[in-house]
């Protein structure tokens, strides 16, 4: 071991156990060696020689520095000698060096970094050969074959992939070597992955996954028909659908056939291609396989497909054309739905995105088919099943702390796509959509006990989304099923009305289709009922009572004349409420937030003030409402003298002199008759 060996272990030292001013000589040591003249070839020797993989990455390292920076600068020589070495090591030239394609696997992808900065500036004007030089040393088996990937994934995440940002120079070389492989030797690549494949799918499956992967990278830019031919494509869906071989090969398989469908190509070209795959094939795999990680992979192929047949419908004119898309779809979309309302799969976004341009192009379609209106009911299901919380979270959520809080924000954000889609199915199928909700709501009803919390706030969380898309004719007068709905929301007294998210979104549905009642106004009393019992104001939860509050207030400037008969029930029913805002214990802290009573009172002010009230019996509610505050005040002033000043002060803040003789006399007089 000499001196630069022992500079390496040194700096990448771990265990603590050294000082820093050690690790930092050892530093400048090893940086003033890579300044030599000399130092590839160094590189190369110890990279031959030693044994250390410390040792082993360090010079990689630098070669992979050095190469970037100053190769344009070496002579004809020593760049000859570097392309030499560097090949001779992944081609395993030399069985001394296989203890380095047998080491660590970020060994062997920072020596497959550095044979792709050797073609970045050499292929193919210098260096035309090195991919042909490749494919004869394939037969040394698995150790070559896996460095033979692990090249082409560094040449895609080094230079083709555009998921990087790139610069002109970049995209310009990146062209440069993709054309040159296209004619030269991309034809011999799939053909070396198809042999691959299927020499060592049943004695070394995790190698074949990682050519899978590889391919699936190439696919977007190669020729197709090197792909989709009688030989590559019955071979992908043979992996997939043979039971024994592992979730991974067959995922690697999947996701090249994903890469197959996705690849750009004119319309018609691409609808023939969708008919060709047969995917129909793969659909038990969705029902019959309960591994997580594959059944994400081919609800991603899936959805990808029926993008994709989607867009053909979209840009091919055609109706023969157009129906053959619609066939494809309806093929898939069952599947779909199934993933969606089963499983938790990271396709879930494109899935929705996709739906909401499936039934957007549906609103072409007049009258809708039969098939059409049972897809969009599936789609309702699946609206259903992915808007409802997780029951886990239950108690974290009605008593909101952090997880509760953390989880309610998550599913407010995720929801909003899932709304839209909603509301884009309302409008594409109003019966249907209005249909589904009652029978959900009725299903929630149906069940008596709280175990059906989520159920339950998932069926009027849909409900209160869908008034979103409703006219105010149509809100008005309870088109299609909106009055029966409208009739069962409050006429409802669910089992689980007692939890917070329940309750609110309860209220929020009444207040959105208030203007209903407008023309219905036998139905006051529900609504008030609705605000004034256990499920609004008088809620055990101190965050439901105060939201009630401040929606009561709204409904009552929206119904005001009509609320008049009801004056006195309502009154009644709030005097323990008021009585609340002005005992002596109802402290600040209670009041915390944007409810302190205001909107009771506001609400109250509203009515007693409606014009068709005379002013008698104004002065009598008034009176009425005024008698407990102004006894407070009397208690809290016969006991001044057992509280200092700021205490007394803090007591009847609010009660100023001005305000009730000043500002409004009739007011004042009443404060001073009673």
């Amino acid at each position: 071991m000499d001196d630069l060996d022992k500079a390496i272990l040194i700096m990448f030292d771990e265990s603590g156990a050294l000082d820093d001013d050690l690790k930092k000589q050892a530093k400048l040591y090893c940086n003033a060696t890579k300044e030599k003249p000399s130092i590839c070839r160094l590189c190369i020797e110890k990279l031959c020689f030693s044994n250390l993989v410390q040792v082993q990455f360090w010079c990689l390292q630098t070669l992979h520095e050095v190469i970037r920076t100053r190769y344009l600068t070496m002579t004809l020589d020593e760049r000859h000698m570097i392309r030499g070495s560097v090949f001779s090591i992944v081609c395993l030239e030399d069985k001394n060096l296989t203890r380095i394609l047998e080491g660590p696997a970020f060994i062997k992808n920072k020596l497959a970094q550095v044979l792709i900065t050797l073609i970045y500036f050499d292929y193919p004007l210098v260096w035309s050969s090195v991919f042909v030089d490749f494919f004869p040393h394939l037969s040394k088996g698995n150790v070559v074959i896996d460095m033979f990937c692990r090249v082409l994934n560094a040449l895609d995440d080094e230079l083709i992939s555009l998921d990087y940002p790139r610069t002109p120079e970049e995209l310009t070389v990146a062209s440069r070597v993709k054309d040159a492989m296209r004619q030269q030797c991309v034809s011999q690549i799939v053909r070396a992955w198809y042999d691959i494949v299927s020499m060592y799918r049943n004695s070394d499956q995790e190698l074949c996954t990682s050519v899978l992967d590889s391919m699936r990278r190439y696919i977007s830019w190669i020729d197709i028909g090197l792909i989709v031919n009688d030989a590559f494509i019955p071979l992908l869906f043979d992996l997939i659908l043979v039971g024994h071989l592992s979730d991974q090969l067959r995922g690697a398989a999947i996701r090249c056939l994903l890469a197959v469908v996705s690849k750009r190509m004119e319309p018609q070209s691409k609808l023939s291609l969708l008919q060709s795959l047969h995917i129909s094939r793969l659909l038990r795999l969705v029902t019959e396989n309960g591994d997580a990680e594959m059944v994400a992979d081919i609800a991603a192929l899936l959805t990808g497909y029926a993008v994709e047949a989607l867009d053909c419908f979209k840009r091919i004119n055609s109706e023969d054309a157009k129906g053959i898309s619609m066939e494809l779809l309806s093929e898939v979309l069952p599947s779909i739905f199934y993933v969606m309302k089963n499983f938790e799969v990271d396709a879930t976004f494109n899935i929705i995105q996709f739906l909401s341009g499936y039934v957007a192009i549906l609103k072409s379609f007049t009258p809708l088919r039969e098939k059409q209106l049972l897809q969009l009911g599936q789609i309702l299901e699946v609206i259903l099943v992915l808007i409802r919380y997780d029951p886990a979270y239950r108690s974290n959520l009605d008593v909101m702390d952090k997880i509760g809080k953390e989880e309610e924000d998550r599913m407010v954000e995720f929801r909003k796509d899932l709304f839209v889609l909603l509301r884009t199915v309302g409008r594409v199928a109003p019966d249907v959509t209005q249909m589904f909700i009652r029978n959900s709501l009725a299903s929630a009803v149906s069940r008596s006990s709280n175990s059906n919390v989520e159920e339950v706030e998932g069926a009027l969380s849909l409900l209160y989304a869908l008034g979103e898309s409703i006219s105010e004719e149509a809100m008005k007068t309870g088109s299609g099923l909106l009055s029966e709905l409208v009739i069962m929301l409050l006429s409802t007294k669910f089992p689980c009305h007692s939890n917070r998210l329940v309750a609110l979104v309860y209220l929020e549905t009444v207040t959105r289709y208030i203007k209903f009642i407008q023309d219905n106004t036998q139905y006051i009393p529900m609504v008030l009922a609705a605000f004034l019992d256990e499920r609004g104001i008088h809620h055990s939860n101190i965050n439901v009572s105060r939201r009630a509050s401040y929606l009561f207030m709204r409904v009552v400037k929206l119904l005001k004349m009509k609320l008049v008969p009801f004056i006195e029930t309502i009154l009644q029913s709030l005097q323990d409420t008021v009585a609340q805002f002005t005992i002596m214990n109802y402290t600040a802290e209670e009041l915390s937030g944007s409810e302190d009573g205001s909107h009771i009172f506001e609400a109250i002010g509203l009515l007693i003030g409606t014009e068709d009230i005379q002013p008698e019996k104004q002065s009598d509610y008034l009176s009425s409402l005024l008698s407990p505050l102004c006894q407070q005040v009397e208690a809290l002033l016969i006991n001044a003298k057992l509280l200092n000043a700021e205490e007394a002060n803090a007591k009847i803040a609010g009660f100023s002199e001005r305000l009730v003789t000043a500002s409004r006399p009739a007011i004042g007089l009443m404060f001073k008759q009673l």
